[in-house]
């Protein structure tokens, strides 16, 4: 799929390609919200896992960052077959234990946004589920990520 005339709100998302199954859809017959929390789920991985974020490396430091908080603004509907684009950004990172991301849902046939969306992420132990400050290498890696001028902590 074609991504450069997608009007991004930030350079340089990390994307994934998504086409609505009828299985996505709700009574109303678009994309059920659910769905969408899925999505954002998807490429969250996708993106930090490119980064060298691997569950391996999680089970090896035994820590992960939990979803704290998802703010999602639901623009316009996505229908069976749609083809969308999902890109995100991770937008700030506090050195020890939280961090931010961004996301924007594109339908490029018409240049829509579908979703905006925003979430935060804490630091926690696997173990206990405790909050526990980021090891190194997550601090490494979520720092040298962070794109300037997104929506932050």
């Amino acid at each position: 799929m074609q991504h450069q005339d997608i009007a991004w709100d930030l350079p340089e998302p990390f994307t994934i390609d998504i086409t609505v199954q009828a299985e996505d859809t709700d009574r109303l017959g678009h994309a059920n919200n659910v769905v969408y929390v899925r999505w954002l789920e998807d490429v969250s991985w996708a993106h930090i896992e490119s980064l060298g974020m691997t569950w391996s490396l999680h089970e090896k430091t035994g820590k992960a960052m939990a979803i704290t908080r998802t703010e999602i603004d639901y623009l316009a509907s996505a229908n069976t077959g749609d083809q969308l684009v999902l890109g995100t950004w991770l937008t700030d990172y506090d050195g020890r234990f939280r961090s931010a991301r961004q996301f924007q849902l594109v339908r490029p046939s018409d240049g829509k946004t579908l979703v905006r969306a925003v979430s935060t992420h804490a630091c926690v132990d696997m173990k206990s589920q405790r909050p526990a400050r980021a090891p190194k290498e997550f601090a490494e890696i979520l720092g040298s990520a962070v794109v300037a001028g997104g929506k932050g902590l």
